[in-house]
Parts: C-alpha cells; sequence; structure tokens
C-alpha cells in the first residue's frame, strides 16, 4: 500500500544573517485541537527584522532554520478533532503566542507571562516554532480570532501590535482628557498614538528623530504636535547624558506649550536616551510606559521619578486583547490606521521586503513603514 501523499506549499524559511530562503513544504493535517489556516497577510516587524539581520533578536539566537512572521490573518482551511468554534471558510487573525492554561499566571488572565508560553517565529524555544511566513499553517484553535465582517486581511495582520499598545494602556490605566506623548513613530509608536486618540486624550505628542515619519504621524492626524530631535554625538559621561535629556525634554514641553509635562509619555523605541527623557517629560505624578525593546541595561534618573512619584511601567507582549483590537479596527475609530501600511510583497520577495525595512526607504525615496506579505 502507498503512503498517503500530503500536499505542498511554500514558506520562507531563516536559515542565518540575510539568508531566507523559499521552499516547498508538505503540508499536514492539523491535530486535535489544530485549526489549518492559509496566511493571507503577514505584517514585517522589528523583531522579524532583527532575525533577518543578525540572525538573532537579544538573547535568542536562530539555532535551526526558522519561518519569521507573527502579524498575520487567514483563512480557516480545515479543523481537526475536538475544535467546534471555527469552521473552514472562516476568516480570522492569528494569535502567535500560545500559553499553557494551567500556571498561576494563566489562571490569572496574565498569560503573556506564562513561563511555558511558545511563541511562533521566535527563536526562544527550542524547537523553535515557526511563524506565519508561509502559505499555511497548523495553530491552537484557542488562539485564533474571529474577523469581523468588515475588516480586511491586512488590517487585521496590525491587531497583533495594536495589541501591544492596548496591553499597555491597560496597564497605564489610560483615560479620556489625559495628554499622552509618545517616543518613537515607527508602526508602535503610531499606533499608541492612534489609540491614545481614540480613547479621547486630550493631547497627543509625539518625538522622533526622523522628520518624514513625524511628517507622516502630523498629516494623517496621529498626532497633533510633533517634535524632531537633533541628530548629536554620543555623550561621554553619565551626567553629560543625562543633563541632555533634561535639557532635551525642556525645549520639547516648551515647544508643545506643554511645562509641566505629559499624564502618560509610551517610550517606544528603547532607547537610553529615550528612555531618560521619558522620565523627565512625564507630570508629578504621571506614568512612563516602557513598550519598546532596545537597551538592555540603562543608566535612569531614579531621583528625579521618586521625587515627583513618576511610576515606570514595564509592558510585556499582551493577555485578552484581540477581541478589542479587532473590535477597535473595524469601528472606524483608529482614523487612517490602514495608512500605515506602505508597501505590500509577496511570499517569495520576502529577502527584499527585510531589506526594504532595514533601509526605511525603498528605491524611489518613499518612507517604509510597514509591510505586507500576501502568498
Amino acid at each position: 500500500m502507498s503512503p498517503v501523499a500530503f500536499p505542498t506549499h511554500r514558506a520562507a524559511v531563516l536559515y542565518g544573517p540575510k539568508d531566507i530562503r523559499i521552499e516547498d513544504r508538505l503540508v499536514w493535517p492539523p491535530q486535535y485541537d489544530q485549526v489549518q489556516v492559509a496566511v493571507k497577510s503577514t505584517g514585517l516587524c522589528g523583531s522579524d527584522l532583527h532575525y533577518y539581520t543578525d540572525g538573532r533578536n537579544g538573547d535568542f539566537a536562530v539555532q535551526s532554520p526558522l519561518v519569521l512572521g507573527h502579524e498575520a490573518a487567514g483563512v480557516v482551511v480545515s479543523v481537526g478533532p475536538g475544535v467546534k468554534h471555527l469552521v473552514p471558510g472562516q476568516r480570522v487573525a492569528i494569535e502567535a503566542g500560545v500559553m499553557c492554561r494551567q500556571c498561576d499566571y494563566c489562571r490569572s488572565g496574565r498569560y503573556n507571562l506564562c513561563k511555558s508560553l511558545w511563541f511562533a517565529s521566535s527563536a526562544k524555544t527550542i524547537p523553535h516554532h515557526d511563524g506565519t511566513l508561509q502559505d499555511r499553517m497548523n495553530h491552537p484553535s484557542h488562539v485564533l480570532h474571529p474577523l469581523p465582517d468588515n475588516c480586511s486581511f491586512e488590517v487585521a495582520a496590525l491587531a497583533e501590535p495594536l495589541s501591544v499598545l492596548i496591553h499597555a494602556s491597560r496597564r497605564a490605566n489610560l483615560q479620556r482628557g489625559q495628554r499622552v506623548l509618545v517616543f518613537g513613530v515607527g508602526s508602535i509608536g503610531i499606533l499608541a498614538c492612534a489609540l491614545a486618540k481614540s480613547y479621547g486624550a486630550a493631547q497627543v505628542a509625539a518625538v522622533d528623530i526622523n522628520q518624514q515619519r513625524l511628517n507622516f504621524a502630523k498629516s494623517n492626524g496621529f498626532a497633533s504636535r510633533t517634535y524632531c530631535l537633533p541628530a548629536v554625538d554620543r555623550a561621554k559621561t553619565t551626567d553629560e547624558q543625562l543633563r541632555r535629556a533634561r535639557e532635551n525634554v525642556q525645549r520639547v514641553l516648551a515647544d508643545f506649550g506643554t511645562p509641566d509635562g505629559y499624564d502618560i509619555v509610551f517610550e517606544c523605541t528603547g532607547a537610553e536616551s529615550c528612555i531618560q527623557m521619558s522620565i523627565y517629560a512625564a507630570v508629578t505624578g504621571g506614568k512612563v510606559m516602557l513598550v519598546g525593546m532596545g537597551s538592555r541595561n540603562v543608566m535612569l534618573p531614579l531621583s528625579a521619578a521618586a521625587l515627583r512619584e513618576v511610576d515606570i511601567q514595564g509592558s510585556f507582549r499582551y493577555a485578552n486583547t484581540y477581541p478589542t483590537a479587532l473590535s477597535l479596527l473595524s469601528s472606524g475609530k483608529l482614523q487612517n490606521v490602514e495608512e500605515l501600511v506602505t508597501h505590500r510583497l509577496r511570499l517569495h520577495e520576502t529577502a527584499r521586503a527585510f531589506d526594504l525595512l532595514a533601509r526605511g526607504r525603498d528605491e524611489q525615496g518613499n518612507m517604509v513603514m510597514k509591510i505586507m506579505i500576501a502568498p
């Protein structure tokens, strides 16, 4: 008796720094509680880019061939045994993190801190779990979320980065009428601005070193005020670095007409200098929300925070955010959010897409913000 012939599909597989190969792979049927999804749209993000350029993301190095991608949506192709709530043809967003659902963190609703959580496209766990830069993938049913009818696959793929900001906003207790400052207007920073505006923030301001991105943020209504920090040489001492941070913030706040500072500061760069500035930029009694991942060890002006009761909070990924994210994305409350997608390429162009993302501009000089990959 001849073996069963399984169909094949294509995947963009990372073997090492800047070594992505398009391969044909077997499509295995979904197992118990799994769903097979035809991936229709994947957004590229900064962690993907680190893996592509360096073969690692922070402490996590690629040990074996890995499929990147975790901002995605698609269509259910088939369901495995035990799946009752999803059917073939249904459109879904793919939540890439898979939690154990048994530990104290999971039971308390903080499954993003689950010690057994694995994340598709991350090299943290061995063996690695492949991400969404492939035609089809099998994924646990409980982390697949039905799409509203008016939500496109591209917009649904933004639910993952938006979830990062929803989680951060919940931790910061973002309220209507507060003043919000965002450091860094990449796609995460833009979504921070958009979310704050949808919550009814009294003012949303943004700071970056890239004038083109600031222009994008302002022209599309994400931020009402922007400030471009000048490029300067690295400070030689810690005292000089903190002095610069304080003086830069004084100029920013004066320019924005908010000398007392901001109620919530979303730090979306991970750069040490911006983290320092965030503390000085927060109002007395305000909050600094650390969203960006960058510098591993940072010198902080803790006395400036402690004496003014500025809370410094960390935020890691998200938990229980996807329904809210998809509802927001389909509601029209995040005005112009679809403008985040500046470039669209196909799966076989994945390496070129990463090169574009690394440069930040395309061949015509246009800004690269969010790239979507289609099958």
